[in-house]
């Protein structure tokens, strides 16, 4: 599945020239690196709520900084990328 989504970038980046390519690969990339990170927050936060039943109001805020810190970094990654593919 992988290997088939990054051929389909290889060959869209030869055809329309590296840098569109690749700038759409990178804010794909940013945006797939994302949903695994927030989906991990999640999950440990779950756990940790599970484990520790009196702290959820801690867990729980430090989980929404963390996913919104994670959430900032894709943003800012997928803006790049697609100015890159505009300026062009």
């Amino acid at each position: 599945m992988l290997s088939s989504i990054l051929l389909q970038a290889a060959e869209t980046a030869s055809n329309i020239g590296i840098g569109y390519g690749l700038a759409g690969l990178g804010a794909g990339l940013a945006a797939v690196g994302a949903g695994i990170g927030i989906g991990r927050i999640g999950g440990s936060a779950m756990e940790g709520i599970a484990r520790q039943p009196e702290a959820v109001g801690d867990i729980r805020s430090n989980m929404i900084v963390a996913a919104a810190l994670v959430e900032g970094a894709a943003f800012f990654a997928m803006v790049i990328g697609l100015l890159v593919i505009l300026t062009k």
